[in-house]
């Protein structure tokens, strides 16, 4: 059995009566929606004409979101629903980012995340869903897509349907027939400031880059409006993630790069304490349910790299301590040892965000082959930076922060300007040249200050040249976690 809709557009009036019933159904709040109506026109006056396309959860056969929960609040139910325990949901979005259709909201005020979930309640007692029930045209179809006899079953057969974002391999099992091609393509039409009765959302205000092509007799004129929801501490995590996990990396070679002392002792384990707990802090911190962090060790989803990171920082902490208790104890020749295991976790503490961003779907700029070098470059050049500080012969350690630097740089040009295979990464790419964060455009700058670091780390002022380095990457950071959410997905 597999569960899935038909949305019959060339029946469908765009009268909104499924969003109306989705939400006295299931107490949607007021601002977001389960299921909704974009309206689409193209031509030019007098010649135009209004398209609709009715957007909501696809319920994948290969579902993104499930895969990515750490704490297993979605499930694939054996019925081909996607359904959501929003009792055990945490709060922290990565359903959202894994998401190519914008399907699934946050409940603000219950700190948990909600999505059409086939009207599961009602199905289970052999009823409909709400939408198809209300709908005046009989314009939405349920039923069975394995069950050849079905309606369903009939018409995706015997009719030309598409289906949004086929390239993103998920299995919808929502069918569009007689839609406008454009209404299901993000990005194609232009999106004015305005809509029909009202401004644009402001939740994402920064303006289309005028670099992308978008049909020019082509806009939207009504859409639901989707936020940003992952912001400043997940570019602040990717920072201190990156010092801890660069000096334990560094941290066989303490010698060789000018560390003496208890700078070589412990100066690399005292910077991975301190921020693997404040990455840690800042991962409770972002979710909407902070209080419910332990649900990762008791609900844990195995298949999920939050789970799998959160078992890396694990380790890599205690790995560190360890190395702090051996020194202390007398052990150097057993803590020296221990550096080479810490510096392997610290690789893995460094590149786990890459495979963790290559689950989320929605996000195509963020699926890079170049992110995983790119973590492991920006851990070196951030981490010997905090490492420089300490360091009487620095010159070693700044030759090696500078060439990290170039490959940070190197590698962000890429991401800029390079091959993008998808449109949605396009997009995000073009994004990342529009954004400002007050004064500054961050990722234009956040390579300037690193580009300054290094430099200033080769004449050896290292406070001025560290503080250049953090900053700028946090300018990066900031730009590149934002404008991978920027491109529309619905």
């Amino acid at each position: 059995m597999k569960y899935g809709f038909l949305i019959d557009h060339d029946r469908c009036i765009g009268c909104h009566a499924c969003t109306v019933a989705c939400k006295a159904e299931n107490d949607v709040p007021v601002g977001n929606f389960r299921t909704w109506v974009k309206y689409v026109e193209n031509g030019s006056y007098p010649d135009v004409r209004r398209h609709f396309a009715v957007l909501r959860c696809n319920h994948c056969t290969n579902a993104p979101c499930v895969k990515i929960c750490p704490v297993n609040a979605l499930e694939k139910r054996g019925d081909g629903i996607v359904d959501i325990d929003r009792d055990a949901c945490i709060g922290c979005r990565a359903c959202m980012q894994a998401c190519p259709y914008d399907a699934i909201y946050l409940n603000e005020d219950k700190g948990s995340i909600e999505k059409c979930h086939y009207c599961a309640h009602r199905v289970e007692k052999g009823l409909e869903p709400a939408c198809v029930i209300v709908c005046p045209e009989t314009a939405i179809v349920a039923g069975d897509l394995d069950d050849p006899s079905s309606k369903l079953s009939k018409m995706v057969k015997e009719n030309k349907v598409q289906v949004r974002r086929p390239e993103q391999k998920t299995g919808p099992n929502v069918y569009y027939k007689g839609a406008l091609a454009a209404a299901l393509q993000p990005g194609e039409p232009s999106r004015p400031s305005t809509y029909l009765w009202s401004d644009r959302p402001a939740h994402k205000p920064e303006p289309w880059p005028i670099s992308l092509p978008v049909l020019p007799t082509t806009r939207v004129v009504l859409d639901a409006g989707h936020r940003v929801e992952w912001g400043w501490p997940v570019a602040l995590y990717l920072v201190t993630k990156g010092v801890a996990a660069g000096a334990a990396i560094l941290a066989p070679f303490a010698a060789w790069l000018g560390l003496t002392g208890w700078a070589a002792a412990y100066l690399p384990e005292v910077l991975a304490i301190v921020f693997t707990l404040a990455t840690v802090g800042l991962l409770i911190e972002d979710l909407k349910r902070p209080h419910t962090f332990y649900r990762l060790l008791t609900r844990p989803n195995w298949n999920s790299w939050l789970v799998k990171g959160g078992i890396i920082l694990t380790a890599f902490g205690i790995s560190s301590a360890a190395i702090v208790a051996l020194r202390l104890g007398g052990l150097d020749a057993a803590a020296d040892a221990v550096r080479w295991l810490q510096a392997v976790l610290g690789l893995g503490a460094a590149g786990y965000t890459a495979f963790l961003f290559g689950q989320c779907e929605g996000r195509d700029l963020w699926q890079s082959p170049w992110l995983l070098p790119h973590l492991l470059v920006q851990a070196i050049f951030c981490g010997g930076a905090a490492l420089a500080l300490f360091s009487i012969a620095p010159m070693r350690l700044a030759v090696l922060v500078a060439a990290a630097t170039l490959g940070h740089i190197a590698i962000s040009l890429v991401d800029r300007f390079g091959h993008h295979a998808t449109t949605n990464a396009k997009q995000a790419a073009a994004f990342l040249g529009t954004l400002r964060l007050g004064p500054f455009d961050p990722w234009k700058s956040g390579l300037l200050f690193g580009v300054l670091g290094a430099v200033a780390g080769l004449f050896g002022l290292w406070p001025a040249a560290a503080a250049a380095i953090l900053v700028g990457l946090y300018l990066y950071e900031w730009a590149y976690v934002r404008a991978g959410q920027l491109p529309p997905l619905s």
